[in-house]
């Protein structure tokens, strides 16, 4: 496996793997009505590969499989990170996060999932505060999370 930056031509790729990895993963944690209204399937694509183009953007790659895929602004904030559902708890997203948290420099900030929550917390980060968010009128919580680190002198 190994990690690239985001082309153009993998945004309708890395929509459905948004769209499995949410049905599919956090299944657990999250009713059907919640699942459908977090990933609808019907995502604008032009405005995620804008989004992608803004941020920086990396893709996990395993035998021309892409296993997930992370973005992080450079405010710091970690925007998305989605893993395969075939390649969970095989280290993908540390490898992802890693890369990640060395282009931004101070805190870090996410909005985990519950199902992703237990991941961020074995990386240091901390709850500020539990959420509920609105999704086309049904509510999922998730957490906002900090990874407080020193600013590089």
């Amino acid at each position: 496996m190994y990690i690239r930056g985001y082309q153009t031509s993998d945004c309708k790729e890395l929509a459905a793997l948004f769209y499995n990895t949410v049905h599919i993963v956090n299944a657990k944690d999250y009713s059907k009505k919640q699942l459908d209204a977090w990933a609808t399937g019907q995502i604008d694509l032009e405005k995620w590969n804008q989004s992608f183009q803004e941020h920086y953007c990396v893709v996990a790659v395993d035998n021309n499989i892409i296993a997930g895929f992370g973005d992080i602004d450079r405010t710091g904030y970690l925007d998305r990170l989605y893993i395969h559902a075939d390649y969970q708890g095989k280290g993908v997203a540390t490898d992802i996060c890693n890369v990640l948290e060395k282009e931004v420099h101070g805190s870090i900030i996410t909005h985990a999932s519950i199902t992703a929550r237990p991941f961020f917390e074995k990386r240091g980060y901390k709850v500020v505060k539990e959420q509920q968010v609105e999704r086309v009128g049904v509510f999922l919580t998730n957490f906002v999370m900090i990874k407080e680190r020193q600013p590089v002198v």
